[in-house]
């Protein structure tokens, strides 16, 4: 099941396991991604708490966590290569993993045709 929130991340559910990332719509208006800050692996996060940042050459962006859990894995990779952070590659890019405690509190998030609806 592939989700999006109003603030321009997507997520992909695989039972309680939530993979998060964020949509090309909102790696266009990023631009050049300079530098990426990802949450430890254990960190708690309530849903709607700031789990990552993304630094562009326009602004630091806060990447909002779609659900309360605990992160269980990082996208290590992209510390190391933002080249793969494209309009084209966004959806294949996952920035972490999160174990979902309440799978019931996922109402705020759209379906993709919603989100591209929303996004023009």
């Amino acid at each position: 099941m592939l989700k999006f929130s109003e603030d321009h991340e997507w997520a992909s559910f695989d039972g309680e396991i939530c993979s998060v990332g964020i949509s090309p719509h909102a790696v266009e208006q990023l631009s050049n991604i300079e530098f990426i800050e990802l949450p430890e692996v254990g960190k708690i996060v309530d849903r709607g708490d700031a789990a990552a940042v993304i630094d562009s050459v326009k602004a630091a962006s806060d990447i909002f966590s779609p659900a309360t859990g605990q992160i269980t894995k990082i996208n290590d990779a992209l510390l190391d290569d933002l080249t793969s952070i494209t309009p084209e590659g966004a959806m294949g890019n996952w920035l972490f993993k999160l174990r979902i405690t309440d799978i019931t509190a996922l109402d705020h998030l759209m379906d993709e045709d919603v989100y591209k609806a929303l996004v023009g």
